[in-house]
């Protein structure tokens, strides 16, 4: 048994994607290892509060709280400055190492996911492993819709560019680190890092499991979309292909198709303005944002999962898996790469208005052969418990320090 010290930014029970990722490592880790697990001060309350409700096993489980002095942050307000923060936060993470005499055998930079800065554990002299680290890909031109999200867009490229080949701590966390887990393959592509210190893993795992395929979903063909509504969702997609879909078919079959959204964000007036003159809409449900808790219930009553996004992961895609749904996402670096053609129709990037007939037509596919989504919901199945719970992952991490 070692002693893994693993520092993760962000880490709350009780949320998914970033924050459950944090503590999804540092329990699976210590199904098998001592982890001492290094975290912020605002995270103690959810992760105390989570242990005592749930009677968590914390033999081999230990919490540090760190945060900068005041002198250091006072500039941060929840968003702003987040990255200077966390680059920071990193930095300083040595000192406070040292100050508190922690001992441990293997050093574990957890998240966050964002690749474009360096960790700096590798300069206590034992193996490091770095990861999962993760980046969005640029937006394709065609799918931003204003100039102004263009611009955005090719700014915060080009400042992780910068940060990628010039930044002399980031070259020394590659040099120094004894591998590096990359959310997928474009990590080792830009980072450019040599074949035997990189293993492609995706960050995304689930613990819900739902393995019957309902016989409601014959009944009501119900396309989901969850996410938050920003730009690089590309939720307007998921939207203008349902009504495409939906004029194809008969007064009939129109009564028994609906599209479900979960979710909300800056550009909520923007997509529920756009169903207002649509012949479907009626059939669209905007539900807002739901509890991790509560949204399995949507998952199980859904047929398919639409998945327009152009980000490097998706955690709701493996929660889609996990429930028997069939994706239909765009064939790229993110969700692209970690669904295959059992469980999922990968729509190629083109131009905005193909694409929209292409998930169109992808919906269709599925709503008219019922034998082939129901196929595809075995495998989404398989394939989640094949590589995509917590359990798989916790394995996978004591095999890396094995290796180490």
């Amino acid at each position: 048994m070692y002693t893994i010290l693993m520092t993760a930014y962000d880490i709350n029970p009780y949320k998914g994607s970033e924050s459950g990722t944090g503590w999804n490592f540092a329990l699976q880790a210590a199904r098998f290892n001592k982890v001492i697990a290094v975290t912020r001060k605002n995270n103690r309350e959810n992760i105390e509060e989570y242990i005592e409700k749930y009677d968590i096993d914390k033999t081999n489980l230990i919490f540090y709280y760190y945060d900068l002095p005041n002198y250091l942050r006072f500039w941060k307000k929840g968003a702003r400055g987040s990255s200077l923060y966390f680059y920071l936060w990193q930095m300083f993470m040595p000192v406070f190492i040292k100050t508190n005499k922690i001992e441990f055998d293997i050093a574990h930079n957890v998240n966050f996911h964002a690749d474009a800065f360096p960790t700096f554990l590798w300069c206590f002299g034992k193996p490091t492993l770095w990861g999962p680290i993760n980046h969005n890909e640029k937006i394709p031109k065609e799918y931003l819709p204003t100039k102004k999200e263009y611009l955005i867009d090719r700014l915060k490229w080009a400042a992780k560019y910068i940060n990628w080949n010039f930044d002399p701590f980031m070259f020394l966390a590659k040099k120094n680190t004894k591998i590096i887990i990359g959310g997928n393959s474009s990590v080792q592509k830009r980072l450019n890092i040599k074949d035997d210190k990189f293993i492609c893993m995706t960050q995304v795992a689930s613990n819900k499991l739902d393995n019957s395929f309902q016989e409601n979903k014959i009944d009501m063909f119900n396309v989901l979309v969850v996410g938050r509504f920003i730009t690089i969702k590309s939720l307007d997609v998921a939207i203008y292909s349902f009504e495409h879909f939906f004029k194809q078919l008969s007064i009939e079959e129109k009564k028994n198709v609906r599209l479900t959204i979960i979710g909300q964000g800056p550009l909520n007036n923007n997509l529920k303005g756009i169903v207002k003159d649509f012949e479907s809409k009626e059939a669209i449900e905007f539900i807002g944002w739901v509890e991790k808790d509560l949204v399995d219930s949507y998952y199980k009553n859904a047929s398919v999962f639409v998945f327009p996004s152009h980000e490097g992961a998706g955690m709701v895609v493996v929660e889609a898996l996990s429930h028997g749904l069939p994706v239909i996402c765009f064939d790229n670096y993110g969700p692209g790469e970690f669904v295959d053609e059992s469980c999922a129709i990968k729509i190629p990037y083109s131009n905005y208005y193909q694409s929209i007939i292409d998930f169109r037509d992808a919906i269709f596919k599925l709503y008219v052969n019922r034998l082939l989504l129901s196929k595809m919901s075995i495998s989404s199945i398989e394939l989640f418990e094949r590589k995509f719970t917590w359990e798989v992952k916790g394995i996978f991490l004591k095999d890396l320090y094995n290796q180490l």
